[in-house]
């Protein structure tokens, strides 16, 4: 396998600079000495066929990973807007914070909407007087930067669970952004939606890109070419080759990442 071939930002460009990362789960090895420059402001996708280390890394950047405890061990450095969140005095609550997760399936707490949007909000201004006045208008602004204001802004106090899986996934995009972070994790987000909801959700993306940096892991190389700007091609827990999206489907500098946007494997 060759060299990766990536873009190299200016360090004042990038929201998150991966550098040597190499993990394991106990005895094996999923990441290899990973490189990688994520833009400020873009929409970055992770291709690769399944197991090839894409969601690990995307774990890796706000360290949910570490949730198996000693099983995990990762060394080199991830930088997010140039601190590493892999020091040892890093607060994993205040990372989390900085760094949103959204899953591949919705996971809307038991709450009405209201407080789905607010939960993480309230938790992180614990002891702080927010006026009801506050709270509404932090709830109104999240729901319209999902595009969710108008569907639920009669039934804020109704069961977040009773909404479609599209608005699930949108509302908890929005339970991210009253703390806002400074980038969002996306882990296959769209694999529980129909085709039109999809739809919607990378609609949705392109609202957020440029206040949010957006790193999003996909198994959909349709979806990678429609929903990002640029594209890194994972193999064996390598990254391969990362470029402008439309230049590494079209023209890939690297035979392997030919070979899978081909269909030979994977």
């Amino acid at each position: 396998m060759a060299e990766q071939k990536a873009p190299q930002p200016r360090p004042e460009d990038s929201a998150i600079s991966v550098n040597m990362v190499s993990l394991w789960y106990g005895s094996f090895r999923a990441l290899f000495d990973v490189n990688l420059e994520v833009k400020a402001g873009s929409i970055t996708a992770l291709i690769g066929p399944s197991g090839c280390g894409k969601s690990t890394l995307l774990r890796s950047v706000n360290r949910i990973n570490e949730r198996l405890g000693s099983y995990v061990r990762t060394t080199g450095s991830i930088r997010v807007h140039g601190h590493d969140v892999l020091a040892d005095d890093v607060e994993l609550a205040q990372l989390r914070r900085q760094v949103g997760m959204v899953f591949q399936r919705p996971n809307p707490l038991p709450l009405s909407i209201r407080d789905n949007v607010l939960f993480a909000h309230r938790i992180h201004r614990a002891g702080e007087r927010v006026t009801r006045i506050e709270e509404d208008e932090l709830l109104e602004t999240a729901l319209r930067q999902v595009l969710l204001w108008d569907e639920v802004k009669d039934r804020l106090n109704g069961p977040a669970t009773g909404l479609s899986l599209e608005a699930q996934q949108k509302l908890c995009i929005a339970r991210l952004l009253p703390v806002k972070p400074k980038v969002i994790l996306m882990d296959e987000p769209t694999s529980a939606l129909d085709p039109e909801a999809t739809d919607a959700l990378e609609g949705l993306l392109w609202e957020l890109k440029g206040e949010y940096t957006i790193l999003i892991v996909t198994h959909n190389m349709a979806q990678a070419r429609r929903a990002s700007e640029e594209t890194a091609f994972m193999l064996l827990g390598k990254m391969v080759e990362h470029r402008p999206t439309q230049e590494l489907f079209l023209t890939p500098h690297e035979q392997e990442t030919a070979d899978y946007i081909e269909g030979r494997y994977g």
